[in-house]
């Protein structure tokens, strides 16, 4: 015969939760005994642990005490039902657990699989965090103003990081972001950077979303603001030299 707190201890719950099923009638309180305790049975303890087991799986309380008492064919499938409800939250918590998990970065909620991957290229290439979460920002912008543009760029950004020298600016500018704004290095740069705009004469569409582009990224590092500048005003003497024709 067992005491209340050793009737509890065989179940992993504490005498105040005993009392509860008592006061609730999941568990019968047995009379007292001659010296003034409650003894209980071996039984008591299985049915304790019982009652234990489908409350920590969910069951509410008004369901047990029915399960109890059920025949084994009825409690059998009883059981089956709360183990498909158990799965079925398993599987809605894992889902959770995915999306908390994307939260951290913020790039699956809301790019593209194909903007994703270029992302993570760029940090296996090396370029830095910080200019990859720049590079997050600008798809998000470029996204939310001209939806239409993403495949396109998509394409020219993976044919970019196909090319050596691109990647190699690419890496060098990273590698600018703490530079003074007046380093001497930025001299070359810039004239590297703007070879390479000359080179692949971009189109002149969507001038508003690159401007957007340009200024997040500029406001990030005065080296970058510099070299950003300094090919803007570059493009602008250009653009006056050899003015659209009509």
């Amino acid at each position: 015969m067992l005491t209340i707190g050793q009737l509890a201890a065989t179940a992993g719950v504490t005498v105040r939760t005993v009392r509860h099923y008592h006061h609730v009638g999941l568990l019968p309180e047995p009379d007292r005994d001659a010296s003034g305790y409650r003894r209980y049975t071996a039984q008591a303890a299985v049915d304790l642990i019982r009652i234990r087991t489908l409350a920590d799986a969910g069951v509410p309380l008004s369901r047990i005490d029915a399960l109890l008492h059920a025949q084994p064919p009825e409690f059998a499938a009883a059981i089956t039902d709360i183990d498909a409800d158990l799965q079925r939250k398993i599987d809605q918590l894992t889902e959770y657990r995915s999306r908390i998990a994307e939260l951290d970065s913020g790039e699956r909620l809301v790019l593209p699989p194909e903007v994703v991957a270029i992302l993570n290229r760029m940090r296996a290439l090396g370029i830095g965090e910080q200019r990859v979460l720049l590079e997050r920002d600008s798809w998000i912008l470029l996204q939310a103003l001209d939806p239409d543009a993403v495949p396109h760029r998509i394409r020219e950004k993976n044919a970019e990081f196909d090319d050596p020298e691109t990647t190699r600016l690419y890496l060098a500018v990273d590698r600018s972001a703490d530079w003074d704004p007046h380093d001497p290095r930025l001299d070359q740069l810039i004239d590297d950077l703007d070879a390479w705009e000359i080179a692949h004469a971009q189109d002149t569409g969507g001038q508003t979303t690159r401007k957007l582009i340009s200024s997040r990224i500029s406001e990030s590092s005065p080296s970058w603001q510099r070299i950003v500048d300094a090919l803007t005003h570059r493009a602008e003497q250009r653009r006056t030299r050899c003015p659209n024709p009509d």
